[in-house]
């Protein structure tokens, strides 16, 4: 389906609920409108059941937007139907970052773990068993929606945002995680730090929509040689 949600922007909805798949094909999606070239276009952002196309009204209404994007959509459509061959562009990428897991990187680690009935160390083994899958970017330069995390250490956001999350900070909300691209504002439950750069101007972002993510735990001394900062 799709509808306009401002005067220069349409929303393509492909599912009502989450799913595994979504972020690829909805990564395909875009590559597909990438490829037309539209002068037209200004931006497109993914996010876990749709995606927002941003177009520019002076050079073309808000019906002419729709029927370029409707043809797009069907012709993804077909590629994404079962008996089709695979999506174009569909291949995933698997991302391995370090974490410096530790109450000095991650000041909620230790009231995390008692609030989940468990160990430390079983909080950190449980956040590096999982392969985690970008759904979403949004909120930040960079800063990618990860999950879903093993449910025994899920928990909600802290109930007051801290003013300043330092860049790197990994956290928990609910069954989500995610790394803090630069330091900001933030609620999350930080377990951690990791020391690569997940947004640079230049190249931008290093996750996109429909990655597969592992965390590994590294040691203090080796966080800050990769250029980490406390």
């Amino acid at each position: 389906m799709i509808s306009q949600v401002s005067e220069n922007s349409l929303l393509v909805s492909v599912a009502e609920d989450i799913r595994d798949d979504l972020p690829g094909k909805l990564r395909a999606l875009c590559q597909l409108m990438e490829s037309r070239r539209w002068p037209w276009l200004e931006d497109l952002i993914p996010s876990y059941t749709s995606l927002l196309v941003v177009y520019d009204p002076d050079q073309l209404d808000f019906r002419q937007a729709t029927t370029a994007v409707k043809h797009v959509v069907e012709h993804w459509q077909e590629q994404s139907a079962p008996d089709s061959e695979a999506v174009a562009g569909d291949e995933t990428r698997t991302i391995e970052l370090p974490v410096y897991y530790s109450e000095e990187s991650g000041p909620d680690l230790a009231a995390l773990a008692k609030a989940c009935d468990l160990e430390v160390n079983e909080v950190i083994s449980r956040h590096t068993a999982t392969t985690c899958q970008v759904y979403a970017m949004g909120f930040a330069p960079g800063f990618a929606f990860m999950g879903e995390v093993d449910p025994a250490i899920a928990h909600p956001r802290l109930d007051t945002p801290r003013k300043q999350v330092p860049r790197g900070s990994v956290g928990i909300a609910n069954r989500q995680t995610a790394v803090y691209p630069v330091s900001s504002p933030g609620g999350w439950q930080l377990i951690g730090r990791c020391p690569t750069r997940l947004f640079d101007r230049n190249e931008l972002s290093l996750l996109r929509i429909g990655d597969k993510v592992r965390f590994y735990s590294i040691s203090r001394e080796d966080y800050l040689e990769r250029g980490g900062e406390l």
